[in-house]
């Protein structure tokens, strides 16, 4: 790759001044805060069953009525450890620490007995939902169970950081590919490659998964992108491994279609990979990402995107 394409007139040192200096703070989309789509699909599947026990709200003897209710409608157990935020169907109490006693309770749904009813309402007690209850601190066990799913997806936004990053970049790599009559695929395997493109690329591990492939002519661009908000250890060995698959492609040198149409040979084709990263975690990681750079020019970030190095390296 002509490293002058992506300085673009500077040199290096100003060139990765220029690239940590325009670091973003956030790239924080609505989309970010809740996965409402997500949310709601876990939900939906035990609504009747949340609004049944509905009925125990404000009674005296909460224990007695969900032990009425269990036997009757067996299939309320199951929605029981939502109310916790578990997903398991089965659960371990420690009852006793002196001999190291558990208890079960099992929250699979099945024929009940008055028995496994009682167990499982005294397991509501003591967990504390029936104090809530009781006391009218739920009024809507629908509502509840809708804010303890939206407290378990706020789990996932490390990993929404990484997807919106690539949401992002994708409209770029569009552009960019299309203005060079090329084309592109996201979430790119050795096996989407072959099916699609009919290309064969060889790849430093099996399981390798592109975020974004550009075919123009006789080259493969291959893109990878992230986001690091902070710092850390994942930093410096993301560097390292990108620094590795680079050395790799670079060694391969070419990729080969399979099923070539109306020519005499396969097609060649030159592997080329671009890493596009950023983030104010690389202010600290600073000389991991300078050591990538040194041996491979195709370093960019957002504010390169926009100023046009993609397209100028494809050019």
């Amino acid at each position: 790759m002509d490293r002058s394409l992506i300085l673009n007139g500077m040199t290096d040192d100003a060139y990765f001044e220029n690239l940590v200096k325009t670091m973003k703070n956030k790239i924080t989309r609505w989309d970010y805060f809740v996965n409402w789509t997500k949310v709601l699909a876990n939900i939906k599947p035990y609504e009747k069953e949340l609004c049944l026990l509905d009925c125990l709200i404000g009674e005296e003897d909460v224990k007695g009525e969900l032990i009425k209710l269990l036997t009757t409608y067996p299939n309320v157990i199951k929605v029981l450890p939502i109310l916790l935020a578990i997903r398991e169907t089965s659960i371990d109490v420690l009852v006793d620490a002196q001999n190291f006693i558990y208890l079960n309770f099992d929250f699979s749904t099945q024929q009940i007995s008055i028995d496994k009813a009682e167990k499982l309402a005294e397991w509501f007690m003591q967990c504390g939902i029936g104090a809530l209850v009781a006391n009218r601190k739920i009024r809507s066990f629908l509502s509840y169970a809708t804010g303890v799913e939206v407290g378990l997806d706020s789990n996932a936004r490390k990993n929404r950081t990484g997807t919106m990053m690539e949401n992002i970049v994708e409209p770029f790599v569009a552009s960019a590919a299309a203005k060079h009559s090329g084309v592109f695929m996201a979430q790119a395997t050795k096996s989407k490659i072959m099916s699609e493109w009919h290309i064969d690329i060889d790849v430093d591990k099996t399981n390798r998964r592109i975020d974004f492939v550009i075919k123009i002519a006789a080259c493969l661009y291959c893109i990878e992108t992230n986001f690091y908000g902070g710092g850390g250890s994942k930093l410096k060995s993301t560097a390292g491994e990108y620094k590795d698959i680079s050395a790799f492609w670079s060694k391969k040198a070419h990729a080969e279609e399979k099923h070539p149409q109306h020519q005499a040979a396969p097609q060649q084709y030159k592997i080329e990979f671009i890493w596009i990263t950023d983030g104010n975690g690389w202010q600290g990681t600073q000389a991991a990402l300078r050591e990538f750079f040194d041996h491979t020019p195709a370093l960019l970030n957002l504010q390169c995107l926009q100023d046009g190095a993609l397209e100028r390296i494809l050019k």
